[in-house]
């Protein structure tokens, strides 16, 4: 399984990229679908979740911001990001569990992008 990431940018605080995310290859069930971010240092952020019923949640940092959509058919999200604030500079990461996978014992079943950067600046 493969997770590409796409969309990273430098942009000006307030502005809005778009990420994109697509998994694909040998994959049994995807359900949620998340997007996490990491700026320098060792902790990795949870920014956005989406289930493949459409049920979303946020960090705090990123509500009425951010908006977490997918495409259940070919296991694609975005993350349309506004009003950009320089705190949100980081590396973007896509993370898709196969919980098919995972149900039958594969042991490689959470999948990760090599993340996107995003960095805000004026």
């Amino acid at each position: 399984v493969q997770v590409v990431e796409s969309g990273g940018a430098l942009a000006h605080p307030g502005g809005s990229p778009r990420l994109s995310c697509a998994a694909s290859g040998r994959i049994i069930t995807i359900n949620a679908m998340h997007w996490y971010r990491q700026a320098p240092g060792p902790q990795r952020e949870l920014v956005a979740t989406i289930t493949s019923s459409g049920e979303t949640n946020y960090a705090d940092s990123v509500k009425c911001r951010f908006t977490i959509s997918r495409i259940n058919a070919n296991n694609t999200v975005y993350l349309q990001m506004n009003s950009l604030k320089p705190e949100d500079t980081a590396v973007y990461y896509c993370n898709a569990p196969d919980v098919g996978a995972q149900a039958i014992g594969v042991p490689l079943y959470d999948f990760w992008g090599q993340g996107t950067q995003v960095t805000v600046s004026s």
